[in-house]
């Protein structure tokens, strides 16, 4: 397998690589992760199941089209595919240190820009052919394990209700989830974001303190995201939903892209979609965290 993906290294740098060791290192709870180094060059590679090659695919995609924005830095992509029964990704090797208020700062900066700098950008565009700007991805990813929908749809509440809090309620019925309100809630949701001019802007999809960092000389990073074009304020509200970033984050963004007004209360709404999806993932008390959430915005 290492032969394997050393060699597509090889053939996609242009330059000879043959790994001399392969460390371990933390991937999350979905894949393994490794340290792949031949002692000049270093590489992040995860790996997975092959039928899951598709997800990787789709991480790469993300993370170059970030990459692109030439905003926020981001593990570069070098290249993916199969081994045998493993699939694998290969990123930079990015060294991480410890932050300060500086680098939050500037990831807030950062981000922001990235958001404006995609909602300016002129559609159709090289991934989305389209005569007027829509909401999606170029193609299904997953939030977690979960699958992700990304049908363009030019509507956001249209988009946001189906493809996002819709989806995650089909698949919590499968589990047994009992959410009294579900229905209630999705046909408010046009109201709920009335007035609410959104622009499509290219987001992370899964910003927790887990996806962000800083590098040794305190450059921000983000990484393992959950990418598609959506209302810029879902990634702010997932920065607060286990207890919030830095306060340095949040004087950066608004520096750079101030929020709009609402946004206090369409950050629950939009954490309700990470919450159900957590319920999906592992169960538990989520359910009655997601039931309460979805009391709170319908009162």
């Amino acid at each position: 397998m290492w032969n394997e993906i050393d060699s597509h290294i090889s053939q996609v740098t242009g330059d000879k690589f043959q790994s001399s060791r392969q460390r371990s290192v933390g991937g999350g709870c979905i894949n393994q992760g490794y340290q792949v180094s031949d002692n000049k060059r270093t590489y992040f590679v995860k790996l997975n199941q092959a039928s899951l090659v598709s997800m990787f695919e789709a991480e790469a995609l993300g993370l170059q089209d970030m990459y692109d924005t030439a905003t926020i830095r981001v593990p570069k992509p070098i290249c993916w595919g199969t081994a045998g029964s493993s699939c694998y990704i290969v990123l930079e090797w990015v060294e991480f240190g410890s932050g300060n208020n500086k680098s939050w700062e500037a990831m807030g900066r950062n981000l922001a820009m990235m958001h404006k700098a995609s909602s300016n950008s002129q559609f159709p565009t090289p991934h989305s052919p389209l005569p007027t700007p829509h909401f999606g991805w170029r193609m299904n990813n997953t939030i977690g394990s979960t699958p992700q929908i990304n049908i363009w749809t030019e509507n956001w509440a249209e988009f946001y209700a189906q493809h996002r809090l819709g989806y995650q309620f089909q698949l919590a019925k499968k589990r047994g989830g009992n959410f009294p309100q579900s229905q209630e809630l999705l046909a408010a949701i046009p109201e709920l974001l009335a007035g609410h001019d959104v622009q499509p802007s290219l987001v992370h999809g899964d910003l927790w303190g887990g996806n962000a960092a800083s590098t040794k000389d305190g450059e921000p990073v983000i990484f393992d995201p959950a990418t598609y074009y959506g209302d810029r304020e879902v990634d702010i509200a997932m920065t607060e939903l286990f207890g919030g970033f830095a306060p340095g984050f949040y004087q950066g963004y608004n520096e750079v892209f101030p929020l709009d007004a609402g946004y206090e209360q369409r950050k629950t709404l939009y954490n309700l979609y990470h919450v159900v999806n957590h319920f999906n993932l592992f169960g538990g008390s989520y359910a009655s965290q997601a039931n309460n959430m979805i009391g709170k915005i319908l009162r």
